[in-house]
């Protein structure tokens, strides 16, 4: 048996934070162990006898911090009830010192607080013991676990006996006590659930040569522990182990395996070993989420390398093209085969913007529906007819099967084409030349389905159970020249998702085919859709504006300015945000076309001095950004301006745009 004064020692060994309280209404503190004292960077004789909330008050530069309130409701509830009271992680600042210096450091802990009574029933004291998992919620990856709860130093050793029971016993983890002799002397119940009731043991002393364990890292990452590699064993000769990341088969009839962290260390009296203590903590679910953020971490990295190799493609025939147009830009049919080849890598680099933008918006809530009444018939007509040219291009033979009576459900029509196109992208990309794609629409009771099933590479059993998950894609080959950057099927689940439907995958394997599955809603037959009448506008011919534009992408500025004076318009320019004000001044423009990350002054900002300048006031400014989320539209309406254009500027609209500026100068 270990003596009496074993406890004080493993008190203020052990490895867990503890302090315990006096049950009074200022919880003074009673006792302190050297863990938590060390933790807090504090000493004994500065706490020992103050009321709790005097020596860890809360931050008051910290408004949203609750740790003092949470803490003292736990402990009057653990008073009040005579229950240990387990709390949830809670931020709880510590006001550290050194150097003269004071400062709240923000420090995240596991925390029970405990009623412990003598043997007559009278409460004692409240032990609250804390682990440490600062590392844990700030970096997810170092795994830290607070020392061995341990009980304060008592007056008598029947009571010292009684709080170190009573500590063990409420302790989140598993702990063993043992004397020098390797003989038992306390378990807790978190041990037991652990490694099983029964531990081998021989004349009553532990066996450990009848012990199964692995080291999970180190230099014997993989090995098997020897008798005397044991932690517990380790800490009866005197040594201290802490966090010893093993493999555990505990002694139960089906033997599991565990993956536990083992800190031990000895207890004795200053001059002789009397035994140790060893504290497990079952490390299982921490382990399996730091192995998924690496495997995250990998899939970012494979896909910003995709990213950077889609974003090249179109950039070598773009460069070509304008090397072409530099060195014989007097050749007609150079220039339209050029211009040509320009048009569409810049559309292809548009629409890979385009689906990062959308991906983006989906994860961080943002994106709005549009959502009417439409009939999925319809829907996957325009998927059908988007993707048309893939299919063609690759000689696949494409089937439709849809029933007689129209599908309604309830949903933004382009986001539901955009999810049909996609899946109908996939099939045509990832099935060889020639092959079969079948789409089939089908309709019961409750739901509307949509199946796109291909004969192509098909996909293995662990590619589908992430296909749908961020930044996932399948190996890529040489013939698949149509890239992808491993996010469409994200998007797919996202938008499918939105509108409260299921979307799933299924293959047989590698080159059977695979088969994508949406399954959304149906709505009854009287929900008809009300179609809208298009309004076709007769475009009178276009009248000539002063613009003036700002941008400091000159090559941007160039071929703009050329744009807009073949329209028709007159155009002055300049690169440099400070001469903005001088050529609005000189040429008193009817429109401002202004880039909004200008150097020195900002879009924003010019556009305020344009609003401010009675020569300006009353011209339309119209933005251009590479920035397209609401918040950019807004703060540019704050700032003054009319229209905005994301980049690249469509062309097209800007003229119509101006068209419709010319006619109300016109009208005026």
């Amino acid at each position: 048996m270990i003596p009496d004064i074993s406890f004080n020692a493993a008190f203020h060994a052990s490895p867990i934070g503890q302090y315990l309280l006096a049950p009074t209404d200022k919880l003074e503190i009673l006792a302190v162990n050297d863990a938590f004292l060390h933790a807090v960077s504090r000493r004994r004789e500065e706490v020992l006898g103050t009321p709790l909330f005097e020596a860890f008050g809360s931050d008051p530069d910290d408004p949203d911090n609750t740790g003092v309130r949470d803490l003292d409701r736990s402990i009057r509830t653990a008073i009040a009830t005579g229950q240990s009271q387990k709390m949830p992680v809670q931020r709880y600042p510590i006001k550290m010192h050194k150097d003269g210096q004071s400062w709240f450091e923000d420090m995240y802990w596991s925390a029970t607080n405990t009623p412990v009574y003598d043997r007559e029933g009278g409460l004692l004291c409240i032990s609250h013991t804390t682990i440490d998992i600062t590392a844990q919620v700030l970096a997810e990856k170092a795994l830290r676990v607070s020392r061995e709860e341990a009980v304060r130093h008592a007056h008598s050793a029947e009571a010292e006996r009684a709080y170190l029971a009573g500590v063990l016993q409420a302790a989140p983890m598993g702990v063993i006590v043992v004397d020098k002799t390797m003989t038992v002397r306390h378990r807790n119940s978190a041990h037991m659930k652990l490694f099983g009731e029964a531990i081998p043991r021989s004349s009553g002393k532990i066996d450990f040569e009848r012990w199964n364990g692995w080291f999970i890292d180190g230099d014997r990452a993989g090995c098997k522990l020897m008798a005397h590699e044991w932690p517990l064993h380790r800490a009866c000769g005197g040594e201290t182990v802490d966090r010893c990341m093993l493999e555990v088969e505990a002694f139960l009839p089906e033997a599991p395996r565990r993956m536990m962290m083992v800190s031990a260390a000895p207890i004795g009296d200053g001059t002789d070993v009397l035994g140790a203590v060893a504290v497990s903590v079952d490390i299982a679910q921490r382990v399996r989420a730091e192995q998924a953020l690496k495997e995250a971490d990998q899939r970012k990295d494979e896909f910003l390398a995709m990213l950077a190799h889609e974003l090249r493609n179109p950039l070598a025939p773009i460069g070509s093209a304008a090397a072409l147009l530099a060195l014989d830009g007097t050749n007609i049919d150079h220039v339209k085969r050029s211009s040509s080849v320009i048009r569409r890598q810049v559309q292809h680099m548009t629409a890979l913007i385009d689906e990062l933008l959308d991906v983006a918006r989906v994860t961080r809530g943002l994106i709005k529906l549009d959502k009417t009444v439409l009939d999925a018939k319809q829907v996957v007509a325009e998927a059908l007819e988007q993707v048309r040219p893939i299919i063609e291009s690759r000689n696949h033979t494409l089937q439709v099967s849809q029933p007689p009576l129209s599908a309604f459900v309830r949903g933004d029509q382009k986001r539901l084409v955009q999810v049909i196109a996609n899946l109908l992208n996939n099939a045509a990309k990832f099935t060889p030349e020639g092959g079969i794609i079948r789409v089939e629409l089908a309709i019961d009771r409750q739901h509307v389905r949509v199946t796109v099933q291909d004969n192509g590479v098909g996909m293995s059993r662990s590619l589908i159970d992430k296909a749908f998950e961020l930044f996932t894609q399948a190996e890529r080959t040489s013939d698949r020249s149509q890239g992808g950057l491993g996010i469409g099927l994200a998007l797919v689940r996202s938008l499918v998702e939105l509108h409260d439907g299921v979307v799933f995958a299924e293959s047989d394997g590698a080159d059977q085919g695979a088969r994508f599955t949406v399954c959304l809603p149906r709505l009854e037959a009287d929900h008809s859709p009300v179609r809208e009448a298009k309004t076709i506008y007769r475009q009178p011919d276009a009248v000539g504006l002063r613009v003036l534009m700002v941008d400091d992408n000159i090559d941007a500025l160039d071929v703009l300015e050329m744009l807009l004076t073949s329209m028709g318009h007159e155009v002055a320019s300049t690169p440099h945000s400070t001469e903005a004000m001088e050529q609005a001044h000189a040429f008193e423009p009817q429109v401002c076309l202004l880039d909004i990350g200008l150097p020195h002054i900002d879009g924003l900002t010019l556009a305020g001095m344009l609003r401010k300048d009675p020569l300006t006031r009353d011209t339309t400014l119209i933005a251009m950004s590479g920035y397209g989320q609401d918040t950019d539209r807004a703060a540019a309406r704050s700032a003054g301006f009319d229209y905005y254009f994301v980049k690249p500027v469509d062309a097209g609209e800007l003229a119509a745009l101006l068209r419709q500026i010319g006619q109300q100068h016109s009208a005026a």
